[in-house]
């Protein structure tokens, strides 16, 4: 006869019946026996479908941006989407508009007073005390701190301002529209600065520091637009002949220098000792998936 323990009926089990001639069952044995005559009989749940929502492969030709989602299908081979309930079946499903942040461009690329070009690399005005061929803008007025930059809208501002201030921002970037010629100056720029990076050890003094990467500034053994080692020769014509060349190298090495003095001088604003991590932290990120 079943007995009742709470909501489960369990049946008792039947003794294991004594031949004749053999061993009574011990006291073990007979407690084993009782225990299994009590053991409720547990039934398993019966299995839930898993609802799951279909998206369209990549390179399907039905593939739209902003296309609906096919209806759901389960992975219970007994039952079929249509025994789906209704409230599934039937919610509405708002459309997700995905919108792609472009990186910066040049704020001189609108310059009314168009820059002189060797090839199609601008020559624009610089804030130096390095020589080069490159037309000097006057000091900051008030002096600023080394590791600051002037009002974009001050004539000291000039274009390696912008390039410190668009580094961190634009180096998440692999793909990058040029709309002007300021904008191959920023680009070249930014991957000088990513370099300097490299350079400057996570313990480094400023002193240590300042001697590496000066090293890399003043050395003008560097690829120029045209050379074979050049990252991006399909972005940056040559030049014309040899005096162009030797001319857009004396450039391109007054920017390493005023770059790499700004560049160290923000590094080690708060700290002589130990650069800042908010600038390190960007030193394995490669702008357009390039590097010098």
């Amino acid at each position: 006869m079943a007995k009742w323990r709470g909501a489960v009926a369990v049946a008792p089990l039947p003794l294991p019946a004594v031949r004749q001639g053999s061993e009574v069952p011990s006291e073990a044995q007979a407690l084993e026996v009782s225990r299994r005559k009590e053991a409720p009989v547990l039934r398993r749940p019966p299995a839930r479908p898993l609802v799951t929502w279909v998206l369209p492969r990549r390179g399907d030709d039905s593939f739209e941006p902003h296309a609906e989602p096919r209806r759901p299908t389960t992975n219970c081979k007994h039952r079929k989407a249509s025994n789906l309930s209704s409230t599934v079946q039937q919610s509405s499903v708002e459309r997700l508009t995905v919108a792609i942040m472009p990186a910066y461009n040049s704020v001189f690329n609108q310059d009314p007073n168009p820059p002189r070009l060797i090839g199609n690399f601008p020559l624009l005005p610089l804030r130096t005390k390095t020589r080069g061929p490159a037309y000097t803008l006057p000091a900051a007025s008030p002096p600023l701190p080394p590791g600051e930059s002037p009002d974009p809208d001050s004539e000291s501002y000039d274009v390696l301002d912008e390039v410190l201030a668009l580094f961190r921002a634009n180096t998440f970037f692999r793909n990058f529209e040029i709309q002007g010629p300021a904008d191959r100056l920023l680009v070249y720029g930014i991957w000088f600065l990513s370099d300097c990076l490299q350079r400057i050890k996570p313990n480094a003094a400023a002193r240590d520091a300042q001697k590496d990467v000066t090293n890399l500034a003043l050395d003008l053994n560097f690829a120029i637009p045209g050379d074979p080692a050049f990252p991006l020769n399909q972005m940056y014509e040559p030049p014309r002949d040899r005096q162009d060349a030797e001319q857009l190298r004396q450039y391109m090495s007054q920017v390493r220098q005023e770059l790499a003095a700004r560049l160290l001088a923000r590094v080690y604003a708060d700290d002589e000792t130990k650069p800042s991590k908010w600038w390190l932290s960007f030193t394995k990120r490669k702008f357009m998936g390039k590097a010098l």
